[in-house]
């Protein structure tokens, strides 16, 4: 499946148009704008104690840490879509006004997910990859990761970015 979903992305990154000058009138050539949305957060381990703070904070955290990955090197630039009502999520827009909301601040790509806490141990994270303009999915994957503390986001972080970006030379 990674074969298949890999080149998808890959091609749609290259068929994404170039940025050219950043704006900060320099010559350095941007990448891709992508709009990295805030993901969604489910629990359902039915733990007793309440973790709703930390889980929130550590999703914040990974989501900080994936969109500074994305701006670092010049293959992505990250950019922040405005919705009404604010903010722009799955759970509070609709796919279609996230998407014109994503274009209007020039994305070329649309990246959303959630993590799911399925048990003490075990937590899902759903990521896909969208073409802005057309809304055709470009990547789709199910991660899986161990553990409920900050090393276990930053771990998966790390590993999901890599995956995301890890495409072929084009």
């Amino acid at each position: 499946m990674r074969q298949f979903l890999l080149p998808m992305l890959a091609a749609g990154l290259w068929l994404a148009p170039s940025c050219g000058k950043a704006e900060d009138g320099g010559d350095k050539a941007q990448g891709a704008a992508i709009a990295v949305i805030d993901f969604d957060y489910v629990d359902t381990s039915g733990e007793a104690r309440d973790q709703r703070q930390e889980h929130e904070a550590r999703l914040a955290a990974f989501m900080g840490a994936l969109r500074t990955d994305f701006a670092k090197g010049g293959q992505f630039r990250v950019v922040t879509p405005t919705c009404r009502p604010e903010p722009c999520s799955l759970t509070g827009t609709i796919m279609p006004n996230l998407l014109a909301a994503a274009r209007d601040a020039g994305a070329d790509l649309v990246l959303i997910g959630g993590v799911h806490k399925m048990s003490t141990l075990v937590q899902w994270a759903k990521i896909e990859a969208i073409d802005a303009k057309t809304g055709r999915i470009l990547f789709d994957k199910l991660f899986t990761f161990r553990g409920d503390t900050d090393d276990a986001y930053c771990r998966a972080e790390a590993f999901i970015f890599d995956e995301i970006t890890a495409l072929p030379p084009s």
